[in-house]
């Protein structure tokens, strides 16, 4: 008989007393996966270090950031399982050189996020933050000034239509609303059974009367949408950004909004997070903000979980889950060795 896998997991799965946050079964099921035992991250850091990951062979990780001296000096992690599809905060680089592989929960997030993008699109349209803010101030008189816009015959654009665009397009149906997508890595076919039509992203920008931003966070994507794209998009837009906070140029989006070259925008990330206390954004009424959080549902983290559970349950069947992201990991040859290694040592 030979050892446990050892599976860490980082602090932010915890509240300040160690007790597990995650809703549903939570550790129960991890306690039913045979030869695994478990450990909470003593501390919190914004950064892992090679001391906190020290003798695992496993991580579950949500909020920190893993860098290259993240993982420096270490031979025994072999893979790595963050909630969420998002990995910006991962050198995943690094974590392929070294042989571990990054696996992520799209399946927990597709249709909560796809909620978010529907929340905004609902909430902007009907102005509902001005109508609460009549109503708390006794100006019900005053309603009439503030008349929402309807969504039948509008413009749904979306800049990236995988599994989450699909499925917010999905949700958009029975509004009876246009459908444009621009994303050079979408088939039309992949798209047809929601009404997308696939067109440039100078279309997507001038057609939409609202605007969705649903693409990965990269080197291509940063600043995508600055005061160019800005300027050809109708001044009765709405942007919405639910994605990653860097893709829109801030300062540029600010303008925007003040200057009246779209009508305004809900927005659930941002360049900086935490919001800084004097950002402009939060002294305007024509923009509805989130921190990043409008998605952390109970059913969000409870299915992020059991698929995180599954993946490490897999792993110790020695099969390869497919949510894996650094896929060319498996033909390094340190992988190889520290996979065989780890199969070995828990049979």
């Amino acid at each position: 008989m030979g050892r446990k896998a050892r599976v860490g997991l980082t602090r932010d799965f915890f509240d300040e007393k160690g007790k597990f946050i995650i809703p549903g079964s939570g550790l129960k099921l991890l306690d039913e996966v045979p030869n695994v035992a478990y450990e909470m991250f003593p501390e919190f850091l914004r950064e892992v270090t090679p001391e906190q990951i020290k003798g695992f062979d496993i991580v579950a990780t949500f909020r920190p950031l893993w860098m290259k001296q993240s993982i420096a000096g270490n031979d025994q992690l072999l893979s790595i399982h963050r909630g969420g599809v998002g990995y910006e905060r991962l050198d995943v680089p690094a974590l392929t050189d070294a042989g571990i592989m990054l696996f992520i929960t799209p399946g927990a997030v597709r249709r909560p996020m796809a909620v978010v993008y529907m929340t905004f699109i609902l909430a902007l349209t009907m102005r509902l933050l001005d109508k609460d803010k009549l109503i708390r101030a006794g100006k019900w008189a005053e309603q009439y000034h503030y008349q929402g816009y309807g969504l039948v015959g509008r413009t749904l654009g979306a800049i990236g239509v995988g599994n989450i665009g699909h499925e917010m397009f999905k949700l958009a149906k029975p509004f009876e609303m246009k459908h444009i997508a621009y994303d050079p890595y979408v088939k039309p076919e992949a798209v047809a059974d929601v009404g997308v039509k696939l067109m440039d992203l100078d279309t997507v920008l001038t057609e939409s009367d609202y605007l969705t931003i649903i693409c990965p966070l990269n080197e291509k994507t940063r600043h995508m949408i600055g005061e160019r794209e800005f300027k050809k998009m109708k001044k009765t837009a709405f942007l919405i950004n639910a994605a990653r906070g860097p893709i829109v140029d801030e300062a540029a989006l600010i303008k925007a909004l003040r200057e009246g070259w779209i009508r305004g925008a809900g927005l659930d990330v941002f360049e900086q997070e935490p919001i800084s206390a004097d950002n402009p954004l939060l002294k305007m009424d024509n923009v509805i903000l989130s921190p990043h959080a409008l998605a952390q549902t109970d059913q969000t983290f409870s299915t992020m979980w059991n698929i995180i559970v599954g993946q490490i349950a897999a792993l110790t069947r020695g099969e390869i889950p497919e949510t894996l992201v650094n896929q060319e990991v498996l033909d390094r040859q340190k992988f190889k060795i520290k996979l065989k290694r780890f199969l070995e040592a828990i049979k």
